[in-house]
C-alpha cells in the first residue's frame, strides 16, 4: 500500500484547495469574520450616529436662523427682512435664501428658485441646487449640483421665504468615509484570509514533518525522529514528547529482540541439559536409584528454569506498573538491614565478610517485597563475583536532599565503563566463560524496581571493584 500523499506534495491547485480546507484555516477564516463583521458593525453605528448628529446639527442651525428672521420681519417689516435676506445671500455661500413677494416674484437670495421637494412641504425638505461656477487651484472649476436642506420662514403675509444650508461637503466627508470603510474592511478581510492561509500552510508543514516520521517509523525505520523548529512552541513541545515516547519504543524493541535472542541462548542450554540427563537415566538402566537421580537432576534443572520464567514475569509486570498499588510504609533501613542480614551465613561461606551501614534510613512508601528483593539480588550478585578469601562487601543506605541512595559494593572484577549500560539489560551476562550460576536477569529486576518507584540504578567503580547504588526519589518519604 502506498504512503498517502503530503498536502504540500501535491499538485498547486490541489495543494490550496487542501490547505484551504485545513482546519487551521477554517479557524483563522472564522474567527477574521466574527471580527471584521463585529468591527463593521460598531463602525457602521458610529457612522450612522455621525450622521445623525450633523444633520441635527444643521436642523438645528436653520431653525435658530428662522426664529432670528421671523422675528427680524415682525420688528422691522418687509424692508427690513428684504435688506437682511440681500446682505446674507453670497453668490457660493452655504447659507442658501430664497426671498419671494406674494405673486411669487423673486425678490432677493442666493437660490434661482423655490426647490420643489421644500415648497411643497412646510417641513422643508433636502434637494439639489445648481451653484455658481468656483474655480480651485487643486480642482479647477467646481460646477454642477450640490445637495441642500432648507426650510420655509414665516415672514409675513405679502413675503415668501426659503432658508437653507449647503451640505455637500457633509456628504462628501460621509462617502469618504463610506469608501474608507469598505476598502478598510475589505482589505483587513484580504490580510485575514492570506494570514490564515499562511498559518495553515506554516501548521500543515510542521504537522507533515511529523506524519513523514510517523510514515517512515511505520516502515520500519524506529531510529528516525521528529524535528523541532527550536523555538519552543507547542508543536516543538509535541515533537520534543513524542520523540521521547519514540526513544522509549525503540529501546523497548531493543531489549525485546535483544531478549529473544538471549532466550534462544541462555535457555537453549538448560533445556539440552534436561533432556540429556533424562535420556542418561533411560540409557543407564541403574534401577530405580538410578531412575530417581536421573528425575532428581531433572526437578533441579526445571526449578532453574521456573526461576528464569518467574523472573522474565516478574520484570514485565513491573514494566508494566501492574505491582504499583502494593505500596507501604516502613523503614527502609531496616529493611535493607534484615535482608543483608540474612545473606551473613552465605559471605562468611564464601570467605566474605559483610559490611552493613544501614541506620538511620527513613520512611517510605513503596513496594516492601520488591525493595527487598532488590537488595538480594545486588548481594548475591556481590556474593558470586567478590574476591574471595578476604573480599568486603558493603551494602550501605545514605540519605541525601535529592532522596534515598541504597548501594551495594563488592572488590571483584567489576565492569568496566563501556559496558555499564548493557549490564543492567535483561539476560546479559559479561562472564564469558558463563561458569558462575545464573540467568542475567539480576540487574535487570533491579533496574525494573528502581524505575516502578520513579528511581534509577547507576553502576559505579569501587576501585576496586563494582558499586551499584538504587537512587530512590524523595517524593517517596512518607511525612
Amino acid at each position: 500500500m502506498s504512503a498517502p500523499s503530503s498536502p504540500l506534495t501535491r499538485p498547486r491547485g490541489q495543494r490550496i484547495g487542501q490547505l484551504l480546507g485545513t482546519t487551521t484555516f477554517q479557524l483563522a477564516s472564522g474567527i477574521i469574520a466574527l471580527f471584521v463583521i463585529a468591527a463593521a458593525a460598531i463602525v457602521w453605528m458610529i457612522y450612522a450616529q455621525t450622521n445623525v448628529l450633523l444633520t441635527e446639527q444643521v436642523m438645528t442651525g436653520l431653525r435658530r436662523e428662522a426664529e432670528a428672521l421671523t422675528a427680524l420681519a415682525r420688528d422691522g417689516g418687509t424692508r427690513t427682512i428684504d435688506r437682511a435676506i440681500a446682505e446674507r445671500s453670497e453668490p457660493r455661500g452655504v447659507q442658501l435664501y430664497f426671498l419671494a413677494d406674494g405673486r411669487g416674484v423673486r425678490l432677493a437670495g442666493n437660490l434661482v428658485n423655490v426647490p420643489t421637494e421644500v415648497g411643497a412641504d412646510p417641513r422643508g425638505g433636502v434637494f439639489r441646487y445648481v451653484a455658481p461656477p468656483r474655480v480651485d487651484a487643486q480642482q479647477g472649476v467646481d460646477a454642477g449640483t450640490r445637495l441642500a436642506v432648507a426650510i420655509p420662514v414665516p415672514v409675513g403675509p405679502d413675503r415668501r421665504l426659503i432658508v437653507g444650508r449647503d451640505v455637500e461637503d457633509q456628504r462628501a466627508f460621509a462617502d469618504k468615509v463610506r469608501r474608507i470603510f469598505l476598502v478598510g474592511f475589505g482589505g483587513l478581510a484580504v490580510a485575514g484570509l492570506v494570514g490564515g492561509f499562511m498559518v495553515s500552510r506554516l501548521v500543515v508543514r510542521r504537522i507533515e514533518d511529523i506524519n513523514s516520521a510517523a510514515r517512515s517509523i511505520m516502515a520500519g525505520d524506529l531510529a528516525r525522529r521528529i524535528t523541532t523548529g527550536g523555538n519552543g512552541d507547542e508543536i516543538d513541545g509535541l515533537a520534543q514528547n513524542l520523540n521521547r515516547m519514540l526513544d522509549r519504543i525503540e529501546q523497548l524493541m531493543g531489549g525485546l529482540r535483544e531478549v529473544s535472542d538471549n532466550i534462544a541462548h541462555d535457555l537453549k542450554t538448560p533445556l539440552n541439559r534436561l533432556r540429556n540427563r533424562a535420556e542418561a537415566a533411560l540409557r543407564e538402566n541403574g534401577g530405580a536409584g538410578g531412575y530417581r537421580q536421573g528425575l532428581e537432576r531433572v526437578i533441579e534443572e526445571a526449578d532453574e528454569l521456573i526461576k528464569t520464567f518467574n523472573a522474565l514475569l516478574l520484570i514485565a509486570r513491573l514494566e508494566a506498573g501492574a505491582v504499583e498499588e502494593n505500596m507501604e510504609v516502613f523503614d527502609s533501613g531496616a529493611l535493607v538491614r534484615d535482608v543483608a542480614e540474612l545473606y551473613e551465613p552465605v559471605t562468611e561461606e564464601a570467605g566474605l565478610s559483610l559490611r552493613i551501614d544501614a541506620t538511620g534510613g527513613p520512611q517510605i512508601k513503596a513496594n516492601r517485597q520488591l525493595i527487598g528483593q532488590a537488595v538480594a539480588n545486588l548481594i548475591d550478585n556481590a556474593i558470586k563475583y567478590g574476591v574471595r578469601n578476604g573480599g568486603v562487601i558493603g551494602v550501605q543506605v545514605v540519605t541525601g536532599p535529592d532522596g534515598l541512595d541504597i548501594s551495594v559494593s563488592d572488590q571483584g572484577p567489576g565492569i568496566a565503563p563501556e559496558d555499564r549500560e548493557r549490564a543492567v539489560k535483561r539476560f546479559v551476562r559479561l562472564e564469558r566463560s558463563r561458569t558462575k550460576p545464573g540467568t542475567g536477569l539480576g540487574l535487570s529486576l533491579v533496574t525494573a524496581v528502581a524505575r516502578l518507584h520513579g528511581g534509577t540504578v547507576r553502576l559505579e567503580d569501587n576501585g576496586p571493584g563494582l558499586k551499584v547504588v538504587v537512587s530512590l526519589p524523595k517524593r517517596l518519604y512518607s511525612e
